[in-house]
């Protein structure tokens, strides 16, 4: 008897929480129980070709809204060439029309609802030992001769009771791990599944710094928690944060979605003490609509809200991740624009702006007719349209969307984007304007290089007349020399300075304290100067740019925590 546990992840450097949760607790069966874990851009025929030669008798996968399509395909397939094959579905995607989904899929056998530790551990005892019947598990639905049966659900278990999911096989240096000290949410956001399970349950602190420790002493480079307001429980999250600062190697960062309007003074001044980069917080302001708000069961103070980011960006140790949804209900095209530019005003490191998904299962989807919502009827079943904004209108968000995605959240144009904000009265309308010049230009769905998106931000900046041209050149070259140090200039770039007398000039020596070993000509391999017309090393948002000329150097070996930026500062020739 073989069980394959089979996780399909958006990408490699993710781990599924689901599949190794339920492995680890079920270790007890790991002689029969294997799990496999794949991505979305594997081959699909690879994919099934593996577990065709793994040969299971029982095959489990993990479904959600990015992987279902691949799911429902290999299925298919497997299904043909391993006919005797029992297949199980598990996950959020298919908990919710359990006996639906299974008079659709014919070859499926059965879909485990909800939690999976302790359904699989009587699965497992069912096809290993013969025992207990598939009628006495709870929380399982499955296919019978006569029909299908819906067995009651199952009651959750104890946090504690899960053990840690490792897995020494795996090179976790190169893995983002994800780690659950919570489930359940005390919210009821209508476009949330979460907001089903309003059983919070907390691991107990003792266990969570255990488990934690050990991805330290590890080197894991990211752990997210995948708690849904991790700072609901105060003292929960400063015990845990402490325990960070304290456990720290300077290599592990932890990312937490949290409300931002409850964190309070005491957290923030932990988070001011901390290793900068040790954590990154995601928060979800959704809109600032506070109609929209109502709708969909949010209780959000946005004046709270920006003080509290204010506070955070000046604590200037962590990187701020903001979430938007377009497509809410009372949400019109307009609205959106206004609550796009009260978040933008924040300048978060990352703003992401998403569509709502409406969800099975979801207080929005039962009342999706209601708002005039029409959304994909596949996966990720996105908004189309609402009686508050068009396709059309959705379209041009989604235009925008990808500038902000390129030009914004890559932190790549940072100086750039800081002159282009001063030729408008909203940024959105600078995306919006961006957007609409790579449609007209052809621009839109081709892959860019790096380079080639500076070059064409640059045809944007000379087609609207924006001046001075020499000023724009200078930012788009600092901001490509925080990056990177560059193998030939771009052709608009203006005759490069000699530097190098600055480079063997041996007071100057305490600028590269970290280059011991290397002389003069090496070092400036290593390294860049370029001269500037201001220094923009100095200019942060929405600061005025000091005009005073500078030389700058850039210094590869040190890098920004919280967007991996050169370090640069000016020097005194």
């Amino acid at each position: 008897m073989k069980v394959l546990l089979v996780a399909i992840n958006a990408k490699y450097i993710h781990s599924s929480l689901a599949v190794n949760s339920i492995a680890a607790y079920n270790r007890e069966y790991s002689e029969w129980l294997e799990t496999a874990e794949y991505t979305i851009n594997n081959d699909i025929s690879r994919i099934e070709a593996d577990i065709f030669k793994r040969n299971p008798d029982v095959v489990g996968l993990s479904c959600y809204i990015w992987n279902y399509s691949y799911v429902r395909e290999i299925v298919s397939d497997i299904s043909k060439v391993l006919p005797g094959t029992k297949i199980w579905l598990g996950g959020p995607e298919v908990s919710y029309n359990a006996a639906d989904l299974l008079e659709s899929e014919g070859r499926v056998h059965g879909i485990v609802r909800g939690e999976g530790e302790e359904t699989w551990k009587e699965l497992l005892a069912h096809y290993v030992k013969k025992s207990p019947d598939l009628k006495d598990i709870l929380g399982i639905t499955y296919r019978t001769e006569g029909g299908f049966v819906d067995n009651p659900d199952r009651p959750p278990i104890l946090m504690d009771d899960i053990p840690l999911c490792t897995n020494e096989e795996k090179d976790l240096q190169n893995r983002i791990i994800y780690y659950e000290g919570s489930r359940g949410c005390p919210f009821k956001c209508s476009y949330c599944l979460s907001s089903m399970d309003c059983r919070l349950r907390f691991k107990s602190l003792d266990k969570i710094k255990k488990e934690l420790s050990y991805y330290i002493e590890r080197e894991v480079p990211q752990v997210k928690f995948t708690d849904r307001t991790f700072n609901c429980n105060h003292e929960y999250a400063k015990s845990i944060w402490r325990f960070l600062i304290e456990k720290d190697k300077g290599i592990t960062n932890f990312h937490f979605e949290v409300a931002a309007d409850l964190l309070d003074e005491e957290e923030i001044d932990i988070i001011r003490h901390m290793r900068k980069g040790l954590i990154q917080l995601e928060m979800g302001v959704q809109t600032t609509n506070t109609e929209a708000l109502q709708a969909i069961h949010r209780h959000m103070d946005f004046g709270e809200v920006s003080r509290v980011v204010k506070a955070l960006k000046e604590a200037g140790t962590l990187h701020l991740h903001l979430d938007l949804i377009a497509g809410l209900p009372h949400e019109g095209y307009d609205s959106f624009r206004k609550s796009f530019n009260d978040v933008y005003s924040l300048r978060p490191h990352e703003l992401q702006l998403g569509f709502l998904k409406v969800l099975k299962g979801s207080e929005m989807y039962e009342r999706s007719r209601e708002f005039g919502i029409i959304y994909r009827e596949e996966p990720p079943y996105e908004v189309l349209s609402t009686k508050d904004i068009s396709h059309g209108e959705i379209l041009k968000l989604k235009a925008v969307e990808e500038m902000l995605s390129v030009y914004y959240n890559s932190c790549q144009f940072d100086k750039t984007l800081l002159l282009l904000e001063r030729e408008y009265s909203a940024p959105f309308d600078l995306y919006k304007d961006l957007a609409q010049f790579y449609e007209d230009r052809g621009l839109s769905d081709i892959s860019h290089s790096r380079i080639s998106r500076y070059d064409h931000l640059r045809e944007f900046i000379i087609s609207r007349c924006f001046k001075p041209l020499k000023l724009y050149d200078e930012a788009m070259l600092y901001d490509l020399y925080a990056r990177e140090n560059l193998k030939s200039r771009p052709h608009w770039a203006k005759e490069q300075k000699d530097h190098s007398s600055f480079y063997t000039d041996e007071k100057n020596r305490p600028y590269f304290e970290a280059y011991d070993g290397y002389n003069a000509k090496q070092i400036m391999r290593m390294t860049h100067m370029e001269h500037f017309s201001a220094d923009f090393t100095k200019w942060k948002d929405s600061a005025e740019l000091d005009t005073g000329e500078a030389d700058i150097l850039f210094d590869y070996k040190k890098r920004d925590p919280i967007d991996n930026s050169a370090y640069a500062r000016a020097v005194a020739l």
